[in-house]
Protein backbone atom coordinates (compact mmCIF):
# COMPACT_ATOMS: atom_id res chain seq x y z
CA UNK A 1 0.00 0.00 0.00
CA UNK A 2 2.87 2.38 0.81
CA UNK A 3 4.28 1.74 -2.66
CA UNK A 4 0.95 2.60 -4.24
CA UNK A 5 0.70 5.91 -2.42
CA UNK A 6 4.28 6.75 -3.37
CA UNK A 7 3.55 6.10 -7.04
CA UNK A 8 0.34 8.12 -6.80
CA UNK A 9 2.30 11.02 -5.32
CA UNK A 10 4.83 10.76 -8.13
CA UNK A 11 2.03 10.73 -10.70
CA UNK A 12 0.49 13.88 -9.22
CA UNK A 13 3.93 15.49 -9.39
CA UNK A 14 4.30 14.37 -13.00
CA UNK A 15 1.03 15.97 -14.13
CA UNK A 16 1.59 19.12 -12.05
CA UNK A 17 -1.67 18.51 -10.19
CA UNK A 18 -1.49 21.90 -8.50
CA UNK A 19 -1.82 23.59 -11.89
CA UNK A 20 -5.47 22.63 -11.97
CA UNK A 21 -5.81 26.19 -10.65
CA UNK A 22 -5.29 27.50 -14.19
CA UNK A 23 -8.68 26.48 -15.59
CA UNK A 24 -10.74 25.78 -12.47
CA UNK A 25 -11.45 29.43 -11.56
CA UNK A 26 -12.80 30.04 -15.07
CA UNK A 27 -15.03 26.98 -14.79
CA UNK A 28 -16.36 28.27 -11.48
CA UNK A 29 -16.92 31.70 -13.04
CA UNK A 30 -19.01 30.04 -15.75
CA UNK A 31 -20.97 28.24 -13.05
CA UNK A 32 -21.60 31.47 -11.13
CA UNK A 33 -22.80 33.20 -14.29
CA UNK A 34 -25.20 30.30 -14.89
CA UNK A 35 -26.45 30.57 -11.31
CA UNK A 36 -27.01 34.31 -11.77
CA UNK A 37 -28.83 33.68 -15.04
CA UNK A 38 -31.21 31.34 -13.20
CA UNK A 39 -32.08 34.18 -10.76
CA UNK A 40 -29.91 32.45 -8.14
CA UNK A 41 -32.35 29.56 -7.92
CA UNK A 42 -30.75 26.18 -8.70
CA UNK A 43 -31.67 23.19 -6.51
CA UNK A 44 -28.72 21.26 -5.10
CA UNK A 45 -26.27 23.97 -6.05
CA UNK A 46 -23.50 22.95 -3.62
CA UNK A 47 -23.53 19.38 -4.88
CA UNK A 48 -23.40 20.50 -8.49
CA UNK A 49 -20.46 22.80 -7.77
CA UNK A 50 -18.71 19.86 -6.12
CA UNK A 51 -19.22 17.61 -9.16
CA UNK A 52 -18.02 20.40 -11.47
CA UNK A 53 -14.77 20.58 -9.49
CA UNK A 54 -14.40 16.78 -9.56
CA UNK A 55 -15.00 16.71 -13.32
CA UNK A 56 -12.53 19.53 -13.94
CA UNK A 57 -9.73 18.00 -11.89
CA UNK A 58 -10.30 14.46 -13.18
CA UNK A 59 -10.51 15.55 -16.82
CA UNK A 60 -7.31 17.56 -16.59
CA UNK A 61 -5.55 14.72 -14.76
CA UNK A 62 -6.50 12.21 -17.46
CA UNK A 63 -5.37 14.59 -20.21
CA UNK A 64 -2.04 15.42 -18.56
CA UNK A 65 -1.19 11.81 -17.75
CA UNK A 66 -1.99 10.76 -21.34
CA UNK A 67 0.18 13.59 -22.64
CA UNK A 68 3.12 12.51 -20.48
CA UNK A 69 2.75 8.88 -21.63
CA UNK A 70 2.54 9.81 -25.30
CA UNK A 71 5.48 12.21 -25.09
CA UNK A 72 7.74 10.06 -22.91
CA UNK A 73 10.25 9.28 -25.66
CA UNK A 74 10.25 12.85 -26.97
CA UNK A 75 10.69 14.20 -23.44
CA UNK A 76 13.62 11.87 -22.93
CA UNK A 77 15.44 13.43 -25.90
CA UNK A 78 14.78 17.01 -24.79
CA UNK A 79 17.35 18.35 -22.34
CA UNK A 80 14.68 20.48 -20.62
CA UNK A 81 12.31 17.56 -19.98
CA UNK A 82 14.68 14.58 -19.83
CA UNK A 83 14.37 14.35 -16.04
CA UNK A 84 10.60 13.86 -16.05
CA UNK A 85 9.21 10.81 -14.30
CA UNK A 86 8.56 8.52 -17.27
CA UNK A 87 11.79 9.13 -19.23
CA UNK A 88 13.83 8.49 -16.07
CA UNK A 89 11.72 5.41 -15.17
CA UNK A 90 10.89 6.85 -11.76
CA UNK A 91 7.31 5.98 -12.65
CA UNK A 92 6.20 3.04 -14.77
CA UNK A 93 4.07 3.48 -17.92
CA UNK A 94 1.68 0.85 -16.54
CA UNK A 95 0.88 2.89 -13.45
CA UNK A 96 0.55 6.05 -15.55
CA UNK A 97 -1.93 4.28 -17.85
CA UNK A 98 -3.88 3.05 -14.83
CA UNK A 99 -4.04 6.58 -13.46
CA UNK A 100 -5.22 7.87 -16.86
CA UNK A 101 -8.05 5.34 -17.08
CA UNK A 102 -9.07 5.93 -13.46
CA UNK A 103 -9.14 9.71 -13.97
CA UNK A 104 -11.16 9.32 -17.18
CA UNK A 105 -13.65 7.08 -15.37
CA UNK A 106 -14.05 9.63 -12.55
CA UNK A 107 -14.53 12.36 -15.14
CA UNK A 108 -17.29 10.39 -16.86
CA UNK A 109 -18.91 9.56 -13.52
CA UNK A 110 -18.92 13.23 -12.50
CA UNK A 111 -20.40 14.18 -15.89
CA UNK A 112 -23.14 11.61 -15.36
CA UNK A 113 -23.99 13.21 -12.03
CA UNK A 114 -24.25 16.61 -13.73
CA UNK A 115 -26.94 15.59 -16.20
CA UNK A 116 -27.69 13.80 -19.44
CA UNK A 117 -26.18 16.40 -21.77
CA UNK A 118 -22.97 16.59 -19.74
CA UNK A 119 -22.66 12.81 -19.81
CA UNK A 120 -23.35 12.72 -23.55
CA UNK A 121 -20.68 15.35 -24.25
CA UNK A 122 -18.06 14.01 -21.82
CA UNK A 123 -16.54 11.41 -24.23
CA UNK A 124 -16.28 14.15 -26.88
CA UNK A 125 -14.39 16.32 -24.39
CA UNK A 126 -12.04 13.45 -23.54
CA UNK A 127 -11.38 12.85 -27.23
CA UNK A 128 -10.43 16.51 -27.68
CA UNK A 129 -8.17 16.36 -24.60
CA UNK A 130 -6.34 13.34 -25.97
CA UNK A 131 -6.23 14.73 -29.52
CA UNK A 132 -4.25 17.72 -28.26
CA UNK A 133 -1.37 15.46 -27.31
CA UNK A 134 -0.95 14.46 -30.96
CA UNK A 135 -1.46 17.90 -32.45
CA UNK A 136 2.06 19.30 -32.14
CA UNK A 137 3.20 16.51 -34.44
CA UNK A 138 1.38 18.04 -37.40
CA UNK A 139 0.11 21.60 -36.71
CA UNK A 140 1.46 24.81 -35.22
CA UNK A 141 -2.09 25.52 -34.00
CA UNK A 142 -1.61 23.05 -31.14
CA UNK A 143 -1.45 26.08 -28.81
CA UNK A 144 -5.02 27.00 -29.73
CA UNK A 145 -6.16 23.39 -29.39
CA UNK A 146 -4.76 23.35 -25.86
CA UNK A 147 -6.52 26.65 -25.24
CA UNK A 148 -9.81 25.20 -26.44
CA UNK A 149 -9.36 22.24 -24.07
CA UNK A 150 -9.24 24.63 -21.12
CA UNK A 151 -11.80 26.95 -22.67
CA UNK A 152 -14.44 24.25 -22.69
CA UNK A 153 -14.51 24.37 -18.88
CA UNK A 154 -16.76 27.44 -18.36
CA UNK A 155 -19.16 26.33 -21.11
CA UNK A 156 -19.32 22.85 -19.56
CA UNK A 157 -20.01 24.37 -16.13
CA UNK A 158 -22.82 26.42 -17.65
CA UNK A 159 -24.37 23.30 -19.19
CA UNK A 160 -24.02 21.48 -15.86
CA UNK A 161 -26.17 24.10 -14.12
CA UNK A 162 -28.55 25.18 -16.88
CA UNK A 163 -28.91 21.97 -18.89
CA UNK A 164 -28.22 23.71 -22.21
CA UNK A 165 -25.61 25.95 -23.80
CA UNK A 166 -26.03 29.73 -24.01
CA UNK A 167 -24.02 31.45 -26.76
CA UNK A 168 -23.02 34.26 -24.39
CA UNK A 169 -20.80 31.96 -22.30
CA UNK A 170 -18.75 31.22 -25.42
CA UNK A 171 -17.13 34.63 -24.93
CA UNK A 172 -15.52 33.15 -21.82
CA UNK A 173 -14.58 29.98 -23.71
CA UNK A 174 -12.86 32.13 -26.34
CA UNK A 175 -11.15 34.25 -23.67
CA UNK A 176 -9.68 31.20 -21.93
CA UNK A 177 -8.64 29.72 -25.28
CA UNK A 178 -6.73 32.87 -26.31
CA UNK A 179 -5.22 33.30 -22.84
CA UNK A 180 -3.96 29.71 -22.71
CA UNK A 181 -2.67 29.78 -26.30
CA UNK A 182 -0.80 33.00 -25.54
CA UNK A 183 1.09 31.69 -22.54
CA UNK A 184 1.68 28.33 -24.25
CA UNK A 185 3.35 30.15 -27.16
CA UNK A 186 5.62 31.89 -24.66
CA UNK A 187 6.43 28.57 -22.99
CA UNK A 188 7.14 26.89 -26.35
CA UNK A 189 9.84 29.46 -27.14
CA UNK A 190 12.16 27.44 -24.87
CA UNK A 191 12.01 24.44 -27.20
CA UNK A 192 12.42 26.08 -30.59
CA UNK A 193 15.73 24.34 -31.38
CA UNK A 194 14.44 20.97 -30.19
CA UNK A 195 11.22 21.34 -32.19
CA UNK A 196 13.25 22.05 -35.32
CA UNK A 197 15.46 19.02 -34.72
CA UNK A 198 12.51 16.70 -34.01
CA UNK A 199 10.19 18.03 -36.72
CA UNK A 200 7.58 19.14 -34.19
CA UNK A 201 5.27 22.05 -34.90
CA UNK A 202 4.89 25.28 -32.97
CA UNK A 203 4.39 28.98 -33.56
CA UNK A 204 7.93 29.81 -32.31
CA UNK A 205 9.39 27.29 -34.75
CA UNK A 206 7.35 28.70 -37.65
CA UNK A 207 7.86 32.42 -36.97
CA UNK A 208 10.87 32.67 -34.65
CA UNK A 209 10.98 33.74 -31.00
CA UNK A 210 10.59 37.50 -31.57
CA UNK A 211 7.50 37.14 -33.76
CA UNK A 212 6.09 34.39 -31.53
CA UNK A 213 6.18 36.74 -28.55
CA UNK A 214 4.32 39.35 -30.62
CA UNK A 215 1.72 36.73 -31.54
CA UNK A 216 1.36 35.84 -27.85
CA UNK A 217 0.64 39.50 -27.12
CA UNK A 218 -2.00 39.50 -29.84
CA UNK A 219 -3.62 36.40 -28.39
CA UNK A 220 -3.75 38.00 -24.95
CA UNK A 221 -5.22 41.17 -26.44
CA UNK A 222 -7.92 38.98 -28.00
CA UNK A 223 -8.58 37.52 -24.55
CA UNK A 224 -9.24 41.00 -23.14
CA UNK A 225 -11.62 41.81 -25.99
CA UNK A 226 -13.56 38.61 -25.23
CA UNK A 227 -13.92 39.26 -21.50
CA UNK A 228 -15.09 42.82 -22.15
CA UNK A 229 -17.67 41.40 -24.56
CA UNK A 230 -18.68 39.00 -21.76
CA UNK A 231 -19.14 41.91 -19.35
CA UNK A 232 -21.42 43.60 -21.86
CA UNK A 233 -23.35 40.40 -22.66
CA UNK A 234 -24.16 39.72 -19.02
CA UNK A 235 -24.55 43.39 -17.96
CA UNK A 236 -21.96 43.01 -15.23
CA UNK A 237 -20.71 45.83 -13.03
CA UNK A 238 -17.61 47.71 -11.96
CA UNK A 239 -16.00 44.86 -10.04
CA UNK A 240 -15.82 42.67 -13.12
CA UNK A 241 -14.19 45.54 -15.02
CA UNK A 242 -11.73 45.92 -12.15
CA UNK A 243 -10.97 42.22 -12.59
CA UNK A 244 -10.29 42.80 -16.27
CA UNK A 245 -7.95 45.65 -15.35
CA UNK A 246 -6.10 43.39 -12.92
CA UNK A 247 -5.71 40.75 -15.63
CA UNK A 248 -4.40 43.35 -18.10
CA UNK A 249 -1.83 44.50 -15.53
CA UNK A 250 -0.65 40.94 -14.91
CA UNK A 251 -0.42 40.16 -18.62
CA UNK A 252 1.66 43.28 -19.25
CA UNK A 253 3.95 42.17 -16.43
CA UNK A 254 4.10 38.64 -17.86
CA UNK A 255 5.20 39.87 -21.27
CA UNK A 256 7.75 42.14 -19.63
CA UNK A 257 9.42 39.11 -18.07
CA UNK A 258 10.26 37.49 -21.39
CA UNK A 259 12.55 38.93 -24.07
CA UNK A 260 13.54 37.42 -27.44
CA UNK A 261 17.15 37.29 -26.25
CA UNK A 262 16.37 36.24 -22.65
CA UNK A 263 13.97 33.38 -21.88
CA UNK A 264 15.36 32.72 -18.40
CA UNK A 265 12.15 33.92 -16.70
CA UNK A 266 9.70 31.90 -18.77
CA UNK A 267 8.79 29.68 -15.82
CA UNK A 268 7.89 32.71 -13.71
CA UNK A 269 5.75 34.04 -16.55
CA UNK A 270 4.11 30.69 -17.21
CA UNK A 271 3.47 29.25 -13.76
CA UNK A 272 3.34 32.13 -11.28
CA UNK A 273 1.75 34.98 -13.22
CA UNK A 274 -0.89 32.85 -14.93
CA UNK A 275 -1.93 31.33 -11.61
CA UNK A 276 -2.56 34.87 -10.34
CA UNK A 277 -4.45 35.74 -13.53
CA UNK A 278 -7.02 32.98 -13.10
CA UNK A 279 -7.44 33.38 -9.33
CA UNK A 280 -7.76 37.17 -9.38
CA UNK A 281 -10.16 36.99 -12.31
CA UNK A 282 -12.39 34.64 -10.33
CA UNK A 283 -12.25 36.72 -7.13
CA UNK A 284 -13.28 39.94 -8.86
CA UNK A 285 -15.95 38.34 -11.01
CA UNK A 286 -17.39 36.26 -8.18
CA UNK A 287 -17.63 39.43 -6.07
CA UNK A 288 -19.40 41.22 -8.91
CA UNK A 289 -21.83 38.38 -9.57
CA UNK A 290 -22.70 37.98 -5.92
CA UNK A 291 -23.10 41.69 -5.18
CA UNK A 292 -24.43 43.00 -8.50
CA UNK A 293 -27.60 40.91 -8.47
CA UNK A 294 -29.23 42.36 -11.56
CA UNK A 295 -30.13 39.92 -14.29
CA UNK A 296 -31.66 40.33 -17.71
Amino acid sequence: MARFWKRLRLTLEMIKFEHSVFALPFALTGALLAWRDSHFEIPGLAGRFGWIIVAMVAGRSAAMAFNRILDAEIDGRNRRTANRHLPTHVLSPGFAWGFTFASAFIFLWAARELGRLCFFLAPVALAIFFFYSYSKRFTMFSHLILGFCLGMAPAAAWIALRGALDARILWLTAAVMFWTAGFDVIYACQDIEFDCAEGLCSIPKRFGVRNALLIARGLHAAMIVCVIALVISFHLGALSLAGVAAVVTLLIYEHGLVKPHDLSRVNAAFFTVNGYVSVLFFIFWAADILTHRTYF
